[in-house]
């Protein structure tokens, strides 16, 4: 199908919009379970369910959305999973009136659920849509947007969510039952509008998708089916399922855990640990492109061999040191994880052909890597401390470095 460049241009930056909104929503769970924390009155394991109801999702979604594409294309995909995610962020406001923090879960559930058929779609569509020699550069450029959304989200979450109030057994020593009810109530109170403000957002983009005359792609596709045993055939898909899955658990471990692991090693409020979140993430962003340049003179799974390596030397000191220098590098590892989702997916569909689609979706499946490894993290913090608990963080950047320190081979 011949794209006018009018049509390509404006479908590519309302597809690129959607990256902006995912990271929204991502990156407002580290703000999220530090406040959920306090307002149910929860442990580290129990705050970390957040995760693990999020990003379980992404496993039980993944594959349903992919056939879905197949069989209505990608606008329709797209529409489905926006009205999703304004649907689930539209049921934190009964969720915080209730202050069930099952309520939340299930409310996340629903936003992460739309966010899987988001990204299961918009990822080969920019790749697809347009010159197959740019591919590469139109999904730099529209992964640029997460780490924008990535950024404004701890700005967003730390303004409008979080209050800077401490709420522990000593704090509350000698408050009436109804007092302390009260003040819970008043800090889950905080999540409703800001989540009103994003579901009438995410609403206001689904109005333009439907108006918007997506290029329907499927026609230059010729699908051979999903066949796991076919795909699974692959050694270096393989190697990428396993890496993947360890890349967004310690991702999502090292988010989760970043505000509670500031406020144990200083004396600064929640508020205030966000903001270092957010210069964190904007980290995370600015490695993105420099780690893009980078790939200009140092091949991408070299370049990922010695990020890799970073961050274990910046997790040794984040377990064993202490103070702001522990924090800090604690931030620096957001700028050395930049490269390393895209980079793992690239090579685990690499020279697949038409089982590209369906290995796209077995890798967005590893996603659910950010709902277990977080509760691991949790344990250990509940018993031998938060510093303790970036042991595993650091064992999935040693995986990653043994599971993806080889070229893709090429396939037939």
């Amino acid at each position: 199908m011949a794209l006018s460049s009018t049509e390509t241009k404006w479908s590519f930056y309302a597809v690129v919009s959607l990256f902006f909104l995912w990271a929204l929503a991502h990156n407002l769970n580290p703000i999220l379970i530090p406040h959920l924390k306090k307002a149910c009155q929860l442990s580290d394991m129990q705050s970390a369910l957040v995760d693990s109801c999020f990003y379980i999702a992404y496993f039980f979604m993944a594959l349903p959305a992919g056939f879905v594409i197949q069989k209505w294309g990608y606008q329709k995909t797209i529409v489905g999973g926006l009205v999703l995610f304004a649907i689930g962020a539209l049921l934190f406001y009964p969720a915080a009136e209730l202050l069930s923090y099952g309520f939340f879960l299930g409310a996340l559930f629903i936003v992460a659920s739309g966010l899987t058929f988001l990204e299961t779609a918009a990822n080969p569509y920019v790749s697809v849509l347009g010159d197959p020699c740019t591919a590469t550069k139109r999904l730099n450029f529209a992964q640029s947007f997460n780490g924008l959304g990535a950024t404004l989200a701890a700005m967003f979450g730390s303004k409008f969510i979080l209050s800077g109030k401490v709420i522990t057994a000593e704090s509350t020593q000698g408050m009436s039952e109804i007092d302390l009810q009260t003040l819970l109530h008043q800090e889950a109170a905080s999540v409703q509008m800001p989540y009103v403000f994003i579901s009438a957002l995410v609403f206001l983009v689904v109005l333009v998708f439907l108006r918007l005359p997506l290029p329907d792609i499927r026609t230059q596709e010729n699908s051979t089916g999903f066949s796991l045993s076919r795909l699974l055939s692959y050694p270096h898909l393989r190697k990428a399922l396993v890496a993947q899955f360890f890349y967004v658990g310690a991702q999502v471990g090292i988010g989760s855990f970043f505000i509670r692991y500031v406020l144990h090693q200083t004396s600064i409020t929640d508020k205030e640990a966000a903001v270092y979140l957010s210069i964190a993430l904007f980290l995370f962003m600015s490695g993105r492109f420099v780690g893009s340049w980078l790939m200009n003179y140092i091949a991408a799974n070299k370049l990922l061999l010695i990020y890799c390596l970073a961050n274990l030397g910046l997790l040794t000191y984040v377990i064993l040191g202490s103070g702001m220098g522990a924090v800090y590098a604690l931030m620096a590892t957001q700028f050395f994880m930049s490269i390393m989702f895209p980079t793992i997916f690239s090579n685990g569909i690499q020279n697949l052909g038409n089982d590209a689609r369906f290995a796209s979706s077995l890798l967005v499946m590893t996603i659910v890597g950010g709902a277990f490894l977080p509760i691991l993290m949790g344990a250990i913090s509940d018993k031998f401390g938060i510093a303790i608990a970036f042991s595993v963080p650091f064992s999935c950047f040693v995986l990653i470095a043994i599971f993806q320190q080889d070229k893709p081979a090429q396939t037939t």
